[in-house]
């Protein structure tokens, strides 16, 4: 399965509970507030079906497919974001 990033932003009504425990239960881990990776069945517009129905109308999201071998960088992430890199992400 490829690796996702995805990213929101919640504008008028801010109720990420919803939104947070759909990512959570996908396996996803959270090294930025309101940035997320998963290793996540694709392709990037199912993801996205599934996480519109946890967000508003007006709500932006972004998910973007991490290859193997695409350079990165992680300081003082929340979570284990070097983990997640290295083992699907890295070379």
């Amino acid at each position: 399965m490829p690796a996702y990033m995805i990213s929101y932003d919640l504008r008028k009504v801010r109720n990420y509970d919803s939104l947070i425990k759909t990512l959570r239960n996908m396996k996803c881990i959270s090294p930025l507030k309101s940035l997320w990776f998963g290793n996540l069945k694709g392709p990037a517009s199912e993801v996205a079906k599934i996480l519109l129905e946890e967000i508003d109308g007006d709500d932006g999201l972004v998910i973007v497919e991490m290859k193997e071998g695409a350079d990165w960088a992680v300081v003082r992430e929340n979570e284990d974001a070097a983990t997640f890199l290295q083992k699907f992400v890295a070379p």
